[in-house]
């Protein structure tokens, strides 16, 4: 049975690079990098070459302004909650986009519960944040405002650029979540003007169990982890030292590789959406059409009268592997809150399968792909009571309302 790995949102493999470069500090380099002997020092140096690593993939001024914590979703915490929290003199509003990662947007549901206040903004049916609109949000009262690069769900690119002038111009922090965008679409932290943004590499192919938040000098921060002095103060407990090592050279390899991932994901990003649309009907992307303002790796489909979960659990079972939807949310079989805040019916976003692509992934695998789940989509439409409906006249299509079976 061929194997197609399309979950890379989710998760990506150790790059053989990276997993030589993390080996030895499991094993001879295994000192705490805390400690004043020879093994402390050497696993300190390892940490500061991946700092300056990680610092070069989104062209921070410095490495001391990288922190690394045990995750994005940690990383998303001390930045949503320590921006407001050493800010809640002057302020307690926050702005944010309704369709923010679930880090995010808990993180602000927590603050709410303290004394904060936010105005969640709204989007366009392709999930767009008008930077307008964020403008109206601020208030005389605002202290944060919290937006994502690259959609988590359904690959929207931001006009991050745009809204970070709205930020500058009040002279509040502004936080950009690049969970979905670092290490495979350009990241340039002084571009786009972030005085703290965050990611993960284990999404571009370094380990699990690390996560990256820069910090520009100038942004006000406060520890929301405390018992150490680790991270400059911002985040206490001992380094994971062979995830920080690991990181790093990913982040080293995803700089090196950046452009040729880029439009390799592209290529075969266009190819699967055309191959799909043109076997299965009744299809609707969600999010932009595959282009300059939609994440190349980002393939978000719904597929009229049919459930994604059921898509998902026979794809698995044909070898293919792919989501319903973000991972932090998935598990509790709940309709995506992005596809609700663009508008898309119930009966679409419980058909919604999310496909994200990776850099060893082939034309010939997107072919099986489409061959494999235009018969899938065949055999459960065959058995779907709403299909049946349809190709009986009494029930409409969402998709293509005047069309019939």
């Amino acid at each position: 049975m061929r194997h197609v790995y399309l979950d890379h949102q989710a998760a990506t493999p150790v790059l053989p690079e990276v997993f030589e470069a993390m080996r030895p500090f499991f094993t001879e380099a295994f000192g705490n990098p805390s400690s004043l002997h020879q093994h402390g020092v050497r696993a300190r140096d390892a940490i500061a070459q991946a700092r300056s690593q990680i610092a070069a993939l989104i062209n921070a001024e410095s490495p001391d302004d990288i922190i690394f914590t045990s995750d994005g979703t940690e990383s998303s915490n001390l930045a949503v909650k320590g921006a407001a929290l050493a800010s809640q003199r002057r302020g307690n509003h926050i702005v944010l986009s309704e369709i923010e990662h679930p880090s995010v947007i808990e993180s602000v549901k927590y603050l709410e519960q303290h004394g904060f206040t936010a105005t969640r903004v709204k989007v366009d049916h392709e999930g767009f944040i008008d930077p307008e609109t964020v403008r109206g949000a601020v208030t005389e009262k605002t202290i944060l405002i919290a937006i994502h690069h690259v959609n988590h769900d359904i690959g929207t690119v931001q006009a991050v650029r745009e809204i970070s002038e709205v930020a500058a111009e009040k002279g509040m922090a502004f936080y950009v979540d690049a969970d979905a965008s670092a290490g495979w679409s350009p990241v340039d932290v002084r571009d786009l003007r972030a005085n703290l943004l965050s990611f993960s590499p284990h999404r571009f192919y370094g380990p699990k169990g690390v996560g990256v938040l820069y910090r520009n000098r100038r942004a006000r921060l406060t520890s929301i982890i405390h018992g150490g002095t680790q991270e400059n103060g911002w985040r206490a407990g001992i380094e994971n030292v062979p995830a920080i090592v690991g990181a790093g050279m990913a982040a080293e390899l995803a700089r090196r590789d950046l452009g040729q991932r880029q439009s390799h994901c592209r290529r075969l990003q266009q190819h699967l959406w055309h191959g799909l649309k043109a076997r299965i009907p009744f299809l609707k992307l969600n999010g932009p059409e595959p282009g300059a303002r939609r994440s190349p790796t980002n393939l978000n489909i719904s597929t009229e009268f049919v459930e994604g979960e059921s898509q998902l659990l026979l794809c698995d079972m044909h070898g293919i592997a792919l989501a319903s939807g973000t991972n932090c949310i998935s598990q509790s079989l709940q309709v995506s809150p992005v596809l609700s805040a663009i508008g898309l019916p119930p009966a679409l976003a419980q058909g919604a399968i999310l496909m994200s692509l990776g850099a060893e992934n082939t034309l010939e695998e997107m072919d099986c792909v489409i061959e494999t789940l235009a018969k899938i989509v065949g055999k459960l439409r065959g058995m779907s009571p709403t299909w049946d409906q349809f190709e009986k006249g009494t029930l409409n299509s969402v998709v293509e309302p005047r069309r019939s079976a």
